[in-house]
Parts: structure tokens; C-alpha cells; sequence
């Protein structure tokens, strides 16, 4: 997966906390947090977020994307795209 993630780092600098402990915290399984943190399952941002504020850090912090990691293919290509608007009338806000 190409979401990589700092969780076991940041329990061991918050005191050492246990995969139990967090996994109550945020109101999820052992087993969740054990493969969130292995890099085997990815969380919802709803967990990604508690995850994070528990450990007192910002989610990038916590969690970053790497396209260098292995299993990225099934991502497609990245797209850009360009807007134009057309100017129109001008707005006067007392419209």
C-alpha cells in the first residue's frame, strides 16, 4: 500500500502505549490497530483522525503517502485539471 504510517514510533514516544491501549482509545480492535500499523489495511478518516489526536500529533504526521511503496498499481494515473471562467458581467453585490 502506498499509505505509509509512523503509529508504532509515535506510541513509543508517547510513553510506550500498547497496541490495546490504543486500539481502546479509539474505540477499535487490537487486531486493527496491529495491521493498520503493519501497513495491511488502511484506516477510515474517522479512525486515521482519532488515531492521530490521540497521540497528540497531526494526521500527516502520523500517516504520509509514498508512491514508492510496493502494491501502488492499482492507483490510476494522476490528472490535472485546468479551468477557465468566463468573466461575464460583473458582479456589484447588490444584486
Amino acid at each position: 500500500m502506498a499509505l505509509a504510517n509512523t503509529i508504532r514510533q509515535l506510541r513509543f514516544h508517547h510513553g510506550e502505549i500498547t497496541q490495546k491501549d490504543l486500539a481502546e482509545y479509539v474505540g477499535v480492535s487490537r487486531q486493527t490497530i496491529c495491521t493498520i500499523e503493519g501497513g495491511k489495511y488502511l484506516p477510515s478518516l474517522e479512525v486515521a483522525f482519532r488515531i492521530a489526536n490521540i497521540l497528540c500529533t497531526p494526521l500527516e504526521n502520523v500517516f504520509s503517502y509514498d508512491p514508492d511503496i510496493e502494491g501502488d498499481d492499482e492507483l490510476p494515473p494522476k490528472v490535472i485539471i485546468h479551468m477557465t471562467v468566463d468573466a461575464g458581467e460583473p458582479i456589484d453585490g447588490n444584486s
